[in-house]
């Protein structure tokens, strides 16, 4: 078993982001650097730097998501960005979308203790919920793939003129270059780079904005795609 490291004191900026949330935070960071660690969720690295690279660089995401949206948050993982967006944003309906079990149980438990009723766990892939899962105005990731193989995950699940937030670190701009013919393909139609958490954050938090238009193609294209991976699997485990 992993020894969770020492949970450092919260910093000024978490109390100004969080507001009447912050005790939920400072329970949030506790659980992430006790059971988190210990079930292999972070590493015990992470711990002295929770705050400022986890936890506030997530928050600050708040900045550019719209009021009162549904937002699935995808790769969910240990809750980042999904569980400090929602202490941020009681307004917003957000479903937290991961595949491993021994995370969305870690989720579930976070969501009870906190009291984050707006707040739903959804065991899953991106790919496996299509059609099951109501299509959100916001998708919101944090570095769990190459951009174009996030947008392959993330934008089928938008409704028409939704938009995808992902997380990037300093070469955001480079991937987004890199991902303009897949993310076409998926009917984007504008994109951008954000810096968000400004007096708040240093560095500042580096948000990849891509926003879809009103028509389905860029959609059933992701969805074939999809589909096609799922029944290569199949073959595989035949």
């Amino acid at each position: 078993m992993t020894e969770a490291a020492e949970l450092p004191q919260a910093p000024d900026a978490a109390q100004t982001i969080f507001g009447d949330f912050f005790p939920e935070a400072v329970r949030y960071a506790e659980l992430l650097a006790d059971a988190g660690v210990k079930r292999g969720l972070i590493g015990p690295r992470e711990v002295p730097r929770l705050w400022e690279r986890h936890l506030l660089n997530c928050a600050v995401l708040s900045e550019v998501v719209p009021e009162g949206v549904t937002v699935c948050d995808v790769g969910s993982g240990a809750g980042l960005p999904g569980i400090p967006l929602a202490l941020v944003r009681p307004d917003l309906k957000i479903t937290l979308l991961e595949p491993l079990l021994r995370r969305t149980n870690f989720l579930q438990e976070v969501v009870e203790l906190l009291g984050l009723d707006h707040v739903t766990v959804v065991r899953g892939r991106a790919e496996e919920v299509l059609g099951s899962l109501t299509p959100v105005h916001v998708v919101t990731a944090r570095a769990v793939a190459p951009l174009d193989r996030l947008a392959g995950w993330g934008v089928p699940l938008l409704r028409p003129y939704g938009e995808m937030l992902a997380l990037k670190g300093d070469t955001a701009e480079e991937e987004l270059v890199g991902a303009r013919a897949a993310l076409s393909k998926l009917g984007v139609v504008q994109t951008s780079v954000l810096h968000v958490g400004e007096g708040l954050v240093d560095p500042l938090s580096t948000v990849v904005r891509v926003e879809v238009g009103e028509s389905p193609g860029g959609v059933r294209f992701a969805a074939k795609r999809a589909k096609a991976a799922r029944s290569s699997r199949t073959r595989r485990r035949r």
